[in-house]
């Protein structure tokens, strides 16, 4: 698929002119170009909305940059309308037939009448419902007493769609009805206007400059910033999600095999699943009726639950070690940029059968930034070095090692086939390959492609900015005296610490003791100093258990119980919008949940994506028994290519974190391990550690 250079969303409205100041509700538009977006932008109404829609297609077309223009409606209705309504199947007929007859000003339009009009053709009980108006529509019920409908309420995608509303519903919240009756004659119109120049997803190919595509952000991008109109927050999200896919992945999510009734892009067919949504209030919440739950489903619902949250900037290449990319890399030149010789030696046309070869020598030479600036006769050969562009009439390269050198001449022996020795351009990138894909965490060797193929600047995430608060009067700092009672607080400097083995920026929040309005007032700063929060102790049901207490009073709060030793319970929540991860008191309970749970959560956050750790299956060097029920992470370590494991399960034997290199995985199910069972062993290193 061609890449789009521009990416636009709007997010449509189906009511009247919403006034001068910008406000929620209305229509919302935002352009991203080259992966570059702009302010988005305010339309009052859709008058304004289609003039500016008209313009910013020329603008692409003329300035020769491909567009896809997303917007926020059902392109088609459920199957069998099109052709009740029109004698045809062809959803784009339908566009026309609504663009004749619906009526629109500023201040009022047609639609409640048009609705009604169209259930009388069907007996007046249906297929649309909802009048908005203060006087009665023939034809068109209030509500969905006595309705009818002969046709099927919803498209399949959105059977697919959770949250989705049904276009037959014209007024009400979450009402799309009024959007689609209003915005398919301006569509219809724009593309009769540029009529050779735009396709429409998915009915028509996307061999054309300008693509229309349906978006639903409400479906994917969850609540928005509280100091940020959502519409305006929506669109722009929107355009850099998409200007940020790899061109793989936007061609696969753009391949769909879809009816007369159109599709929603990101609504997977195959799975059944649209893309994860991003964090919102109820992104810790267990399904109903789940007490105890699995490692596999923990981690499974976190995945499908969180999204990016780190900002986004622009940096130099050269900054770039270890950042996050927020967005695909496209190479602006191939690499090799031109043909250029792979070895130091002599160049000519065309390869040499066996025998001896004797070749005029050309005087001057081909060396990497300074080629030589004439032809190369046939027959005729020139001294040329590692890395040179090849000049015109060499396309084959003699190892030095393998000519014999006289004045003006030069021998060797065949065979040497054409192309020998020689790089062709664009053999390792070509110019417009996607070289680096959003989400990558970025490597010096990487670093090293980006630059080879013209990148100056990369568009990053912001490092995720993760918290780490302890709690419990019990805690000591290092260098204090604990007294007889205390005990010194090794989670932080442990968690701290492995927050920046993994790429994030640790805050220290330090320590609060047993007292709720301090712990309130500590968690009100850490939630504005950080993008995540990781809390120790305090977590579970008791007497001092604060930290849970509050996020159940903040209504955000989530104990997963989940089926782990060393473990169990997994405080979740939100404080400020931010996540929390309330991990237990316990050091090897909290490092082990951190690496388990917390490190691909973050990752997940911070825009890097979900990863799993590396693991080897390798003898065991140990017995153990193991009963139903409980995931368990041994500490281990690796002597000889057998696994030990420390001598204690006991989870307040610190000691043994340190001596262990990594985690034996003993699963869910019963078990019994003797020396020499494979074991699966994931060492720190492959948590980042």
């Amino acid at each position: 698929m061609t890449p789009f250079q521009t990416i636009a969303m709007v997010d449509w409205s189906g009511g009247s002119d919403t006034g001068q100041k910008p406000r929620k509700d209305a229509i919302w538009a935002c352009v991203a170009r080259n992966g570059t977006h702009e302010t988005p932008v305010y339309l009052r109404n859709r008058g304004l909305a289609e003039r500016w829609l008209a313009d910013l297609i020329a603008e692409e077309l003329d300035a020769g940059r491909r567009l896809m223009l997303g917007f926020d409606f059902p392109f088609g209705y459920p199957v069998g309308f099109a052709r009740a309504v029109t004698g045809t199947d062809d959803p784009l007929i339908l566009w026309d037939w609504f663009a004749d007859r619906i009526e629109d000003a500023p201040d009022r339009n047609n639609r409640f009448d048009l609705a009604g009009q169209i259930n009388r053709g069907f007996g007046g009980q249906g297929p649309f419902w909802g009048n908005g108006l203060k006087r009665d529509v023939t034809g068109l019920p209030r509500n969905k007493q006595g309705y009818e409908n002969p046709f099927p309420d919803r498209r399949a995608v959105e059977h697919l769609a959770k949250g989705s509303f049904t276009c037959w519903q014209m007024s009400g919240a979450g009402a799309v009805g009024g959007q689609v009756m209003m915005g398919l004659p301006v569509l219809a119109r724009l593309r009769h206007r540029f009529a050779a120049q735009i396709a429409v997803w998915p009915f028509e190919a996307l061999d054309k400059p300008v693509a229309f595509v349906e978006i639903w952000p409400s479906l994917t991008l969850g609540a928005s910033p509280t100091d940020r109109i959502k519409d305006a927050w929506q669109v722009e999200r929107v355009v850099r999600h998409i200007a940020g896919l790899p061109l793989n992945a936007l061609a696969q999510r753009l391949t769909v095999d879809a009816p007369e009734e159109g599709w929603i892009l990101g609504v997977d067919q195959n799975r059944s699943t649209i893309m994860p949504p991003p964090l919102r209030n109820d992104c810790f919440s267990l399904p109903a009726g789940v007490t105890w739950t699995p490692v596999d489903e923990a981690l499974a619902l976190l995945h499908d639950r969180l999204s990016p949250v780190a900002p986004i900037e622009e940096i130099p290449v050269i900054e770039g070690l270890g950042r996050v990319l927020a967005e695909g890399c496209v190479a602006l030149r191939a690499n090799p940029p031109q043909p250029n010789t792979a070895v130091d030696g002599y160049g000519f046309s065309g390869g040499l059968p066996e025998g001896v070869h004797v070749l005029p020598l050309v005087e001057g030479r081909s060396a990497a930034g300074a080629s030589f600036g004439g032809t190369v006769p046939a027959g005729h050969a020139i001294r040329v070095l590692t890395g040179a562009t090849l000049p015109e009439g060499v396309d084959t390269i003699a190892l030095q090692e393998d000519v014999t050198v006289e004045p003006g001449r030069i021998a060797l022996n065949g065979p040497l086939k054409t192309g020998a020795n020689a790089r062709q351009a664009g053999e390792d990138v070509a110019q417009g390959d996607i070289v680096l894909a959003a989400g990558r965490v970025l490597s010096a060797a990487d670093l090293a492609l980006a630059t080879a193929v013209g990148i100056a600047h990369l568009r990053v995430r912001k490092p995720l900015k993760v918290a780490v608060l302890s709690t419990g009067d019990e805690l000591t700092d290092p260098g204090e005296d604990a007294g007889r009672d205390g005990i010194y607080d090794a989670n932080r400097p442990m968690l701290l610490a492995a927050l920046r083995a993994f790429g994030h920026e640790p805050v220290d929040m330090g320590r609060v003791g047993d007292d709720r309005a301090a712990l309130k007032q500590r968690l009100d700063a850490t939630a504005k100093a950080a993008d995540a929060i990781l809390t120790s102790g305090g977590a579970s049901d008791g007497d001092e258990d604060h930290m849970s207490a509050l996020l159940r009073e903040a209504g955000a709060m989530q104990e997963w119980r989940i089926a782990i030793k060393p473990g169990r319970p997994l405080a979740l929540g939100l404080w400020g919008g931010k996540p929390v991860f309330g991990l237990p008191g316990n050091p090897v309970a909290a490092l082990v949940c951190t690496l388990i749970f917390a490190r691909p959560a973050l990752a997940q956050l911070s825009g890097a994506g979900w990863s799993e750790p590396q693991g080897y299956d390798l003898p065991a060097a140990f017995e153990k028994r193991k009963k139903p029920g409980r995931r368990e992470y041994l500490r281990a370590r690796v002597r000889e290519g057998r696994v030990e494991v420390f001598a204690s399960e006991g989870s307040g034997r610190i000691s043994g974190l340190s001596w262990a290199e990594g985690l034996v995985v003993l699963d869910d199910g019963a078990c019994h391990i003797i020396p020499g069972d494979a074991v699966r062993y994931i060492p720190y290193a492959s948590f980042g550690l």
